[in-house]
C-alpha cells in the first residue's frame, strides 16, 4: 500500500514539472535580466561582433536595459520601446536603474500609499533601484528618494524581490 502510494505521488509530481527559469549560456544569469549602461554612449550592433553593423546608438549613462541574450562577450539588449541590439558586455553594469513611466510618480516615505510623499518624479526620470518587494521598489535620484509602485517603473519585473 505505501509503495503504490509513494509511486502515484511520483507520477503526479513527473506530470507536472517545476517550471524551469532560463538562463544564459554565457554568465548562467537569469534571461531576461535588466541591467544599465556603464558607458555614457553604447552601440546597439545587428549580431554579436565589432564587425556587425550599427543599429542603435544609446546615449544615456545608467539607462536600464534589458539583457534577453547571450553569446561570448556580447549581450543583446532592449530598451523600454524594444529597440536594441547586441552591445558589448563592458559597457553594462549589474548595477539596476529603472525609468519612470507613470506621467507623475509620487515616491512614498514608506512601501505604503498612505505614506507621506517624500518626493515626485517625472516621466522619463533615470532612477537608482534598490529594495523591492510586495509590488514597492525603493528609488533614489538626486537627493530624492522613497518607494514606488512597480507598475510605474521599468526595469524592475513585477513581483521582483530584492534587498
Amino acid at each position: 500500500m505505501r509503495t503504490r502510494m509513494i509511486v502515484a505521488a511520483l507520477s503526479a509530481l513527473m506530470a507536472f514539472p517545476a517550471v524551469a527559469e532560463e538562463v544564459g549560456p554565457v554568465t548562467g544569469l537569469p534571461l531576461p535580466r535588466y541591467v544599465s549602461m556603464k558607458a555614457s554612449e553604447g552601440f546597439a550592433r545587428r549580431g554579436p561582433s565589432s564587425t556587425h553593423r550599427i543599429d542603435w546608438v544609446f546615449k544615456h549613462r545608467h539607462m536600464p536595459l534589458r539583457v534577453v541574450d547571450e553569446y561570448g562577450h556580447w549581450r543583446r539588449v532592449q530598451d523600454r520601446e524594444g529597440a536594441g541590439g547586441w552591445m558589448h558586455y563592458s559597457l553594462l553594469s549589474g548595477n539596476r536603474t529603472v525609468i519612470v513611466e507613470a506621467d507623475a510618480l509620487d515616491l512614498h516615505r514608506r512601501p505604503n500609499p498612505d505614506a507621506p510623499i517624500a518626493a515626485r518624479l517625472e516621466a522619463g526620470v533615470v532612477a537608482w533601484l534598490g529594495a523591492c518587494d510586495r509590488g514597492w521598489c525603493a528609488v533614489e535620484v538626486g537627493d530624492a528618494d522613497g518607494w514606488a509602485r512597480t507598475e510605474a517603473l521599468w526595469g524592475v519585473t513585477p513581483g521582483e524581490v530584492r534587498d
